[in-house]
């Protein structure tokens, strides 16, 4: 937080200990006034109503009466700063920590520090989660960037992060995908086949799909219901036989297994590398589905769950607001819940973390309260910082799109099919030259577009993506911002063409209105970032980007840079387009965009 900040916090606080000496700067909220004339910082008085038991405005005015160069509006005290002196703390601290190379920014340099609580902490952020049997698809894009960014956003201030993956590698469904591959494959291979290897896995699953509806079908017309034609469908009871023989680690078809699996793990890298999105681990089911049962055995012997008449092991969770939850079967056997259990007990021991992120579709709220209940009732401290950043369904426009299976729609066609379009416009506008390499410069355009349009909403909203929407240039998008970083990149490659430099800029001279509003939406960064870590909202550093390039362009437009009235303010102008560079750099990286240098 920077000083002209702190320090009017800490005069309002002063002036309300005078009617209650328990009242902390901490407990001064800041925001911005709507209206410029109004003020530049507004601190709302509602917090200390029901303390100092006086209405909100009547506690704006006190402390107005008291604070030099304040004003009351209502709720609000309103403060004008001093133009001159707040520019220079403000960009003297950005500026002394960025480099003055011209467009040298190459990857996130978190230009101002920012000490908190999580500067300590150890944080593993779980995202992506995807099956063996099938490629990324749309979905899976929205979590892997949700899950990168707040990685990144958590790593920005301090946090040591571990992102893992927990690989979705065993059951009927990767058995389907593999009885379609050993009865129709005949040894063809992804190269064989001139496929991406995750693609060539998802064909044999979307295989063995049409064989089952059409079985089932065929059942039906035979006068069987829907459930019973499923039930007895050929196809289906093989793939059944297959799991068998793989839970009795049957060699031929655990060696299949291994196959079809490697293939799906190894076209995920391709698009994992080709998003920005790693892992520092990952977990496997396979290893780890079995281990939450011992579990919930002790805690059957201590009395924290109960054995029903029928046998079965179950949690009564109705005190805590939740149903009664079998844990283990009748027979014996797990539950999904229970290998939750089990893997996040065994990831304390892999790696001790102080908080674990579970980035998982909201459809999932309701397991996850469950989980974290349960693991706290069994003991473990750590559970009560278990963390559900729940993220709503992401659909494209009916007909804009089809995926392969008809269903869903895959990453790379969607990335594919971006990054032509962006070579459409690049080329449209005759900007092949400008860009040098054309295909790179096309699929960061992509996934910029791409990347942005999914975080700019909060995640716990539905959205529908608008691939042609996403790629334009103007607006709230991905390119705009990309755009942006690119023009100021070519003003200050001019600039040291011109042999002009900042040198020792006098920050004192920003004070046209569109500088001013520059220079404090660059004092908002910090907040912003601490905001989205605390609240896991990639979408408030998305939102300020967009700020950020607004208020750039005003000063573009208003104030002339390099050909400015004196050499001082050119280059006073030079630095502060230098700062606003390297956080727009910096919040691009946080919200996984690609830089560009010229578009």
């Amino acid at each position: 937080m920077l000083d002209y900040k702190d320090s009017y916090r800490k005069k309002i606080a002063e002036i309300l200990r005078k009617q209650d000496g328990s009242i902390t700067p901490g407990q001064v909220m800041i925001e911005i006034p709507p209206n410029p004339e109004m003020g530049d910082l507004a601190f709302p008085m509602f917090g200390f109503a029901k303390l100092l038991r006086k209405g909100p405005p009547q506690i704006a005015q006190m402390v107005a009466a008291e604070l030099p160069g304040s004003s009351a509006t209502g709720p609000y005290v309103n403060v004008k700063l001093n133009r001159e002196e707040v520019a220079g703390s403000i960009l003297s601290e950005f500026f002394g920590c960025i480099s003055a190379e011209a467009g040298g920014y190459k990857k996130a340099v978190s230009p101002i520090g920012r000490p908190g609580t999580l500067i300590s902490s150890r944080i593993m952020v779980e995202y992506s989660s995807p099956n063996t049997n099938k490629p990324l698809h749309l979905g899976h894009l929205r979590n892997d960037v949700l899950g990168e960014s707040i990685s990144r956003i958590l790593e920005a201030c301090g946090a040591e992060v571990r992102r893992v993956c927990i690989v979705n590698d065993r059951g009927i469904h990767i058995c389907k995908s593999m009885l379609a591959y050993m009865e129709h494959g005949q040894g063809k291979t992804p190269e064989s086949e001139n496929a991406k290897s995750d693609h060539f896995v998802g064909d044999w699953y979307v295989s063995f799909n049409k064989t089952f509806k059409a079985e089932t079908e065929a059942l039906e017309k035979s006068g069987l219901d829907r459930k019973k034609a499923e039930a007895q469908a050929p196809c289906l009871i093989r793939a059944q036989e297959l799991l068998r023989q793989w839970e009795a680690g049957e060699k031929e078809t655990v060696e299949l297994w291994k196959k079809m699996n490697s293939w799906a793990l190894e076209g995920w890298g391709e698009t994992y590398r080709r998003t920005g999105v790693r892992f520092d681990k990952y977990y496997f089911e396979s290893q780890t589905y079995l281990l939450g049962k011992d579990e919930i055995l002790k805690g059957l012997e201590k009395g924290i769950f109960y054995r029903e008449e029928d046998g079965s092991v179950q949690a009564d969770l109705t005190a805590e607001k939740l149903d009664k939850k079998v844990l283990l079967r009748k027979d014996g056997t797990s539950i999904y819940i229970t290998q939750d259990i089990g893997t996040a007990i065994y990831r304390h021991e892999d790696w001790p973390f102080n908080r674990l992120v579970y980035v998982v579709g909201s459809e999932q709220q309701y397991h996850f309260k469950v989980l974290f209940t349960l693991l706290q009732k069994l003991g473990f401290d750590w559970a009560k910082n278990l963390y559900h950043l729940s993220y709503g369904m992401v659909n494209l426009p009916e007909g804009k799109m089809k995926s392969r299976e008809g269903t869903i729609v895959d990453a790379d066609d969607l990335i594919d099919s971006l990054k032509e379009m962006a070579l459409e416009e690049i080329r449209s506008k005759d900007r092949e030259e400008a860009v040098g390499d054309v295909e790179t410069a096309a699929e960061k355009i992509a996934l910029g577009a791409l990347h942005y349009f999914l975080l700019q909403v909060s995640p716990s909203k539905d959205m529908l993506f608008d691939p042609k929407e996403s790629l334009s240039f103007n607006g709230n998008t991905g390119p705009y911002l990309q755009y942006m970083g690119a023009r100021i990149s070519s003003l200050l490659r001019k600039a040291s063409s011109q042999a002009l430099a900042p040198g020792n800029p006098r920050f004192e001279l920003l004070t046209h209105d569109a500088e001013w509003d520059l220079i404090k939406t660059l004092s908002s960064y910090n907040d912003a970032v601490a905001a989205a870590a605390e609240g896991m909202d990639s979408s408030l550093v998305a939102s300020y980007l967009y700020n950020l390039a607004r208020a750039f362009s005003r000063f573009y437009h208003d104030c002339p840079i390099l050909s400015a009235e004196d050499s001082d303010l050119v280059k006073a102008r030079l630095a502060l387009c230098q700062t606003v560079l390297a956080v727009l750099t910096d919040a691009l990286y946080l919200t996984c965009i690609p830089f560009l240098e010229a578009m």
